[in-house]
């Protein structure tokens, strides 16, 4: 309630959440990442792909989280897109096969699910290899934090859900 009352802009709001959402991803992933050292190498084809993409991926699910925290109406609420959403599309992303194993219909499919391209980007940084261009999926995953980046400003802005 004092953010919609407070002077400050939606994207400024908006720009607030998603660094917080950031920082906290980033740090559980380099803690998480520290203490896989202790039991397996860290093996590394390009850095960069990897940064570019940790960052992406982050935001990405940052906004995504905003815009579900605005959606939510009480904290049960908060569940429903991880459980629902989020579960199946990180099985059916790719995380524990490569989609080129799949029936061509299905590979089609795949390239629908925005958590494919995130999978193999950090495939191609570990590993130098991947099921789809690591370019179309760095476009694609601009492309969505884009748009939710506009979404949630706009409903930070209107108060979708915010104002009773």
């Amino acid at each position: 309630e004092e953010l919609l009352v407070s002077p400050m802009p939606s994207w400024l709001i908006v720009a607030g959440y998603t660094a917080g959402g950031m920082a906290r991803g980033l740090i559980v992933g380099a803690i998480v990442t520290a203490i896989s050292l202790f039991f397996v190498p860290l093996q590394v084809h390009a850095w960069s792909v990897i940064v570019v993409f940790v960052v992406l991926t982050s935001a990405v699910f940052s906004l995504a989280g905003l815009l579900n925290g605005i959606y939510a109406r009480k904290f049960d609420d908060v569940s429903i897109v991880p459980t629902f959403v989020l579960t199946p599309l990180t099985y059916l992303g790719g995380v524990f096969y490569s989609v080129t194993l799949l029936p061509l219909v299905w590979q089609q499919i795949s390239r629908l699910n925005p958590i494919l391209y995130m999978v193999n980007g950090f495939r191609y940084g570990f590993l130098g290899i991947s099921d789809v261009p690591v370019a179309g999926g760095l476009m694609i995953l601009i492309t969505l934090c884009l748009g939710l980046l506009v979404l949630d400003v706009y409903l930070i802005e209107k108060g979708v859900r915010l104002k009773s």
